[in-house]
């Protein structure tokens, strides 16, 4: 199915009519929904870790929805988010999007655009999940390098000769190329730019 590769889209409103409206708009679009009637019960079943983006209306009872953003930024989840609302107001949308919501539509919305939005916010989690796989990869193949290595790692990236390494460090030439060789072979690179991308995480 379609819903397995596009992500989640939650919702949170405490208003059921409005949930329900969503739902039905985007399952029918083959999004998979999760509703929820507060923030606090959002807060408490949502994934972190799932490819995901927020519908969620800003005047609800409890927590509201710019309380919600608030909290998300605090737990550093930069999960995309739109607000929805009848009671919209050009500072309020201002402070919101600096924070970094997508965007503030106001209710009736308008179903084309919401499904636009749906699909920028989900491909912006896609990426955003990407980079932070490549980051925990980078981060696993760096954690391999012996002290002695980072270091020696570390005057490559600066653009240092093998020369000036081995004085940097009081060891001898020979020795900072072996340990060249096995920075190379742990970070299963062959080019001294591959090396580089890996160390300066860049992509390859």
């Amino acid at each position: 199915m379609k819903t397995a590769n596009k992500g989640t889209v939650y919702v949170v409103d405490d208003d059921e009519a409005v949930r329900d409206s969503l739902q039905w708009l985007l399952e029918g679009n083959d999004y998979r929904v999760r509703c929820f009637e507060s923030a606090e019960s959002f807060l408490a079943r949502f994934d972190p870790r799932e490819v995901a983006c927020l519908i969620v209306d800003v005047r609800m009872p409890g927590m509201n929805g710019l309380e919600l953003q608030d909290e998300l930024l605090r737990r550093g989840c930069s999960m995309p988010l739109v607000f929805i609302t009848g009671h919209g107001d050009v500072p309020m949308a201002v402070d919101t999007m600096k924070k970094g919501a997508i965007d503030f539509i106001e209710k009736p919305f308008n179903e084309v655009v919401l499904r636009d939005l749906v699909d920028r916010m989900l491909q912006k989690a896609r990426l955003s999940a990407d980079q932070q796989q490549a980051e925990a990869s980078r981060g696993a193949l760096l954690g391999r390098l012996t002290a002695r290595e980072s270091q020696v790692l570390e005057r490559i990236v600066a653009g240092r000769l093998n020369k000036q390494i081995a004085d940097d460090l009081n060891i001898s030439i020979k020795t900072v190329e072996a340990h060249r060789a096995n920075i190379m072979e742990k970070l299963n690179v062959s080019t001294v730019a591959d090396l580089l991308k890996i160390a300066l995480g860049a992509p390859k």
